[in-house]
């Protein structure tokens, strides 16, 4: 039974950050109807730079008060700059292509991942590189019971608040309401007086955002990071918000958590090479009872 729960709560951990990462696919697709296959790339840069300012900033050697500040600074920093760079790619590849046939922005997302790819490769080379352990190993709740770290309180602690402020912008404020509008109908938006592309612009910061927070916890969490940690970070994280509702943030939360859970029970079960062929075993089988995903809506096609 402890084996069990301490692969669950591995799990939730890992499914916490996966849940952080949809919610840039999920915004994007709710509010523009675009899958941005480059979020996952823009992760990966996200964690180059702050593998950089960890080494300029001299972080592994600081306390522990210093080690809070550096980790908040961080988070901050790399998601400013994630987002930053999301409206750039708003701004100068998606926007000339809102009128366009789908299939234009969908390939053009797909050429900006390997344009961020190469960059991360320019970066920090093909090999991987070691994250810096800033955070103590030992567990936090004692030798003899569970093993919880301060690397996956880390990941608690700047996840859960950060999914909570996203609700309530979403659900309380007028840039929220804008967003829902928007997403519903752009045109019925413009009409009502609401800058259409300044809500799209504020939706990719807020993706890319969340992505540059999750970059650096993945870094802190995994220790390790690559140029190519995008792609399958990515395809993980485009999964959940499937499996959730593409388009819905809680469906995007709850479909980061069911993936984290069945990849921890599925490697600890069966082996880790198995995991990926699980999950997508398990998406499939739900997509074809439900394809709205667990929390989506069934809408009808717009003629």
């Amino acid at each position: 039974m402890q084996f069990f729960l301490q692969q669950c709560l591995i799990g939730l951990t890992n499914g916490a950050l996966v849940a952080l990462v949809a919610l840039g696919y999920t915004m994007v697709y709710g509010i523009i109807g675009l899958i941005n296959f480059a979020h996952g790339d823009l992760i990966m840069l996200g964690a180059c730079l702050a593998l950089s300012l960890v080494g300029l900033l001299g972080l592994a050697g600081a306390g522990m008060a210093g080690t809070v500040a550096g980790v908040v600074f961080l988070v901050v920093a790399c998601g400013t700059f994630c987002g930053l760079l999301n409206v750039a790619v708003d701004r100068f590849v998606y926007r000339p292509l809102r009128t366009a046939p789908k299939l234009a922005p969908l390939v053009s997302a797909i050429g900006v991942s390997f344009i961020f790819m190469n960059v991360g490769l320019f970066w920090i080379g093909p090999a991987d590189r070691s994250f810096p352990d800033l955070l103590p190993a030992g567990n936090l709740l004692g030798d003899d019971g569970l093993r919880f770290a301060a690397k996956d309180l880390l990941v608690v602690a700047v996840v859960v608040p950060l999914m909570v402020l996203l609700s309530v912008l979403v659900r309380a404020t007028p840039l929220g309401r804008a967003m829902r509008a928007v997403s519903q109908d752009q045109t019925a938006a413009m009409l009502v007086g609401i800058d259409v592309d300044r809500v799209i612009a504020a939706t990719f910061f807020i993706g890319g955002f969340l992505g540059g927070a999750a970059s650096v916890i993945y870094g802190l969490y995994i220790n390790t990071i690559g140029f190519q940690m995008g792609f399958q970070n990515g395809l993980y994280a485009f999964t959940a918000a499937v499996l959730g509702g593409i388009g819905s943030i809680p469906g995007a939360v709850v479909g980061g958590l069911v993936i984290g859970l069945v990849r921890s029970l599925a490697s600890a079960a069966v082996g880790e090479r198995w995991t990926g062929a699980i999950v997508f075993t398990i998406l499939i089988v739900i997509l074809v009872f439900r394809p709205e995903g667990l929390l989506g809506r069934r809408t009808r096609e717009k003629v």
